[in-house]
């Protein structure tokens, strides 16, 4: 059967000042056939919002192709529609309104444009609210408006960039169960499906093959089939252990590169923002009974009702800073770590305090800036404008960011917001 879609060495890169280039996607190749969801499965900036840009035609690609149905997208492509976190509704037009927005652009007639908006609201469970406007409807409903304009159009491929994100628990659930009922009776007027998420378990209830993402670059480094037939019981054995095996090689491949790097760490490492306390809580969490030191990652997010995205980054960092290890889908505490989980606050300020020197160059090198200076003061433009030589203005803040939150826990320096300030009220 010939592909819906086929991307062949997807590389997609930006200026940054100073003539050097930010490489967001690199090497990506992938192919999309009618008849299956996939999974694009990675932590947030891993590029996978950007690759559906590219798909979509939004965006072109440094280098490399993308093919829908034997001809290269060049612009928006006709076929190929979008459903986005936020629910991206026009608050002054009605439900129906809405919907035949995606339509007008066909040039039907008004009575094909409102019979087919009609009948995408009915489809897609919200009949009865054509005339509602989006503050009178729920969070799940007006993403459910979202999927009906998306689908108005009988697109070929449906792309899908983290639509349950924004929702609560239950309405997401909710509407996966009825998106997924939908597609497997055939009712979507659709071809295949492409779903950006970050959610495992999110990932292995829907798709048919997931393609797990890295980050700075961006590329697919595993594909793993899901051969479960819909719908799919997160009780199922074969269902956890797809689970499991996902968050084996999601932590097994960034424990790899995060050691590597840590090993050589620079300027150049980007923060993810990660507090200081959720970094304690789970030392504090891993410590105790059942785990007593060593946890099994998905036990641990189900526990803590926490996802992917805001497990890894809080574990990632508890690595970089040697208070944890990870490997094989499993967290375990050093014996800093343990040592950490165990003391009082102020002497976990000064293991935190040590381990930040040592582990963090960012933060080392603000503190002997602020300890050779006569003032004992820099400003925030003094580290932001050197570590955007090394990473986009928006990593740098969120980098510069985190390492204020860390330094303020293990005061080894203070930060004046209002002045944009970092200061030493003991210098050395």
């Amino acid at each position: 059967m010939d592909a819906l879609l086929a991307l062949k060495d997807i590389r997609r890169a930006f200026p940054r000042p100073g003539g050097s280039e930010l490489l967001v996607l690199d090497d990506v190749n992938l192919t999309v056939k009618q008849g299956e969801i996939v999974g694009l499965l990675g932590r947030s900036g891993s590029g996978k919002s950007t690759l559906l840009r590219i798909i979509a035609g939004l965006s072109a690609p440094t280098s490399g192709s993308a093919v829908y149905l034997g001809q290269e997208i060049d612009g928006p492509a006709k076929g190929i529609a979008m459903v986005f976190q936020s629910f991206a509704l026009f608050p002054w037009l009605t439900v129906l309104e809405n919907v035949q927005l995606g339509l007008e652009a066909l040039k039907l007639s008004p009575e094909e444009i409102r019979k087919r908006a009609l009948e995408a609201i009915d489809l897609i469970g919200l009949d009865g609210y054509e005339s509602a406007y989006p503050r009178e409807l729920s969070g799940g409903m007006r993403q459910r408006v979202g999927f009906a304009r998306a689908l108005v159009v009988h697109p070929n491929i449906l792309l899908m960039d983290e639509p349950f994100s924004a929702l609560d628990v239950l309405t997401a659930e909710n509407l996966r169960t009825d998106l997924i009922e939908l597609w497997s009776e055939g009712d979507l007027p659709i071809k295949g499906i492409i779903l950006v998420t970050h959610n495992i378990e999110e990932a292995v209830l829907m798709c048919d093959r997931v393609c797990l993402f890295s980050t700075n670059p961006g590329k697919i480094v595993s594909e793993i089939p899901i051969p479960l037939r819909q719908p799919r019981d997160r009780n199922d054995p074969a269902f956890s252990a797809l689970v499991e095996r996902i968050y084996v090689e999601m932590t097994a491949r960034r424990a790899e590169r995060l050691t590597q790097k840590s090993e050589r760490a620079t300027m150049g490492t980007i923060l993810h923002r990660v507090s200081a306390n959720s970094i304690a809580g789970l030392i504090e969490n891993v410590a105790a009974a059942p785990y007593n030191g060593k946890a099994d990652l998905p036990e641990l997010a189900s526990e803590l009702t926490m996802e992917v995205d805001e497990l890894f980054p809080i574990a990632e960092a508890m690595q970089m800073l040697r208070l944890a290890d990870i490997e094989g889908g499993d967290i375990k505490l050093t014996e800093t770590g343990k040592r950490f989980a165990a003391e009082e606050t102020d002497e976990r300020k000064r293991i935190f305090a040590r381990l930040l020197i040592r582990y963090v160059p960012l933060a080392a090198h603000m503190r002997r800036v602020l300890d050779e200076r006569e003032s004992h003061t820099a400003s925030w433009n003094r580290f932001l404008d050197e570590l955007e030589d090394h990473m986009t203005e928006d990593a740098a803040d969120e980098t510069l960011t985190t390492v204020i939150g860390w330094a303020r826990y293990a005061e080894l320096f203070s930060y004046d917001d209002d002045a944009a300030m970092f200061s030493l009220e003991n210098p050395a």
